[in-house]
């Protein structure tokens, strides 16, 4: 009895601990948020005005790509990635200089026309300023992984305004496969936190609930796996685009701002070429899908296209953003394709993109109920799954721990860093897919045989 007693005492404690350091972490998130995204609308409600504001897209990713090379080389590409590679490899320790390098490099490379988005910059920040928190009371690695944890969440829910999206994807997005559930009390304190603060301070959110949500009919779950499949394809494409850009700016130069220079001029001859619309976050070409409106039926492509050379010559951001347009433009695309209503599958491919191109299927789901309402729950849930499959072992932040194989005839090495995962195959002889192969083989040797036949017989 004693022995439960203590038991019970010590997790009592904890979780008072718990709340009142992470709700402390999210109102500093929510503020940081709130100055960040403050700042963003200024500088953009600027630059804009002009028509052609994104000639100084050469200017502004050299001016970026010079703040992160000479001030903080980890303010470079996206946020998230970093925090989860400080959180695997570093225990949590993030520097204090990443703060105003990050804010300013990304808000001049947004406001200039690069395709970047504002949530990963203030997940990093966020998870920054947790770390700065954790070494001033001197806690311990463990603690200070949680309370950067906490940060990533805080951002990522204060910017979309979607806490319990923002504190299931902070713990979801270090393992593929697997949640931290000790951090999921204070990480939704955090959210929640955060969320009211800079609702507080001025930040106002848009929700879009869908209008037309069809019954559940098993001819209507079909399309929806098949969106799942298409969706896992096209987080299969942006990932590809990412890393390719990658492979380009490092064969154009070894110098930063060269790349800068270059893809700033890249950027300029394709918006002439196409359009204004897939600069910046991409907010507008979300609204419109999700309005039902009429979309270029390669918006997806081009919008990967454009967040990749931003991303990889100099400029920083965030690539939650870039992802949800993607998504959205492509559930636009599918919708017209099948002649479904646009609208709905643009909402299903917003978070299914997610699902996939970042190993969050649940946080996803999730983050569709807070969007949408819950009446297209059932669907976006069933296509984030699918999604989530359909991309494999792979993602756009590599320093994901591989916790669990989506496939039994696939050979991975769980427990591994996603980015030195090598993947082999292992058909077992009963499943259905090495039946498939089989049959597959057994088909191929004999249309071998009987084109060797008609040659004999010529």
């Amino acid at each position: 009895m004693k022995k439960h007693l203590i038991e019970e005492s010590i997790l009592f404690i904890s979780i008072l601990k718990w709340v009142a350091i992470a709700t402390g972490i999210g109102a500093i998130v929510g503020l940081s948020t709130a100055i960040f995204l403050k700042l963003l609308d200024w500088s953009l409600a600027y630059t804009t005005r002009y028509p052609y504001y994104f000639l100084f897209l050469p200017l502004g990713l050299l001016i970026s790509a010079l703040a992160i090379k000479y001030l903080e080389p980890d303010a470079k590409g996206y946020g998230i990635e970093k925090v989860v590679e400080a959180v695997h490899k570093r225990g949590g320790k993030i520097y204090a200089a990443i703060v105003p390098v990050k804010l300013v490099a990304t808000i001049i490379t947004i406001a200039t026309g690069g395709s970047a988005g504002q949530v990963g910059p203030c997940g990093q920040i966020g998870a920054t300023l947790s770390s700065v928190v954790a070494d001033l009371f001197k806690l311990d690695e463990n603690d200070r992984k949680k309370l950067v944890i906490c940060g990533l969440s805080a951002g990522f829910a204060s910017v979309l305004g979607a806490p319990f999206a923002g504190a299931i994807f902070g713990v979801e997005v270090l393992y593929v496969g697997s949640i931290v559930y000790e951090i999921l009390l204070p990480s939704i304190i955090a959210g929640i936190t955060s969320y009211h603060i800079a609702t507080l301070l001025g930040i106002h959110y848009q929700y879009y609930p869908v209008n037309f949500v069809p019954a559940i009919t098993e001819a209507f779950i079909f399309k929806i796996v098949l969106a799942g499949i298409f969706f896992g394809v096209c987080s299969i494409i942006l990932i590809a685009a990412l890393r390719y850009g990658q492979k380009v700016a490092e064969k154009v130069s070894p110098s930063l701002p060269v790349r800068a220079l270059v893809g700033g001029a890249v950027l300029i001859g394709l918006t002439f070429i196409f359009s204004k619309q897939y600069l910046g976050t991409g907010l507008e070409s979300i609204q419109s899908s999700l309005r039902g409106e009429h979309i270029v039926l390669y918006a997806f492509l081009l919008k990967a296209i454009f967040t990749s050379i931003t991303l990889n010559f100099g400029g920083t951001g965030g690539i939650v953003m870039p992802i949800l347009c993607v998504g959205a433009t492509a559930g636009s695309l599918f919708g017209h394709i099948f002649g479904l209503d646009r609208a709905t599958f643009a909402a299903v491919g917003l978070v299914s993109l997610l699902a996939g191109a970042a190993n969050t299927p649940i946080a996803a789901s999730i983050l569709a109920i807070e969007f949408f309402g819950s009446a297209i729950a059932p669907y976006t849930a069933i296509a984030c799954v699918v999604s989530f499959l359909m991309t494999g072992h792979r993602s756009l932040f590599p320093s994901q721990i591989l916790a669990l194989k989506k496939s039994s005839s696939v050979e991975v090495e769980v427990g591994k860093e996603l980015e030195s995962v090598n993947t082999t195959f292992k058909l077992r002889e009963k499943s259905l897919i090495g039946l498939g192969f089989k049959i597959f083989e057994k088909i191929k040797k004999l249309l071998g045989k009987r084109g060797d036949d008609d040659e004999n017989n010529v």
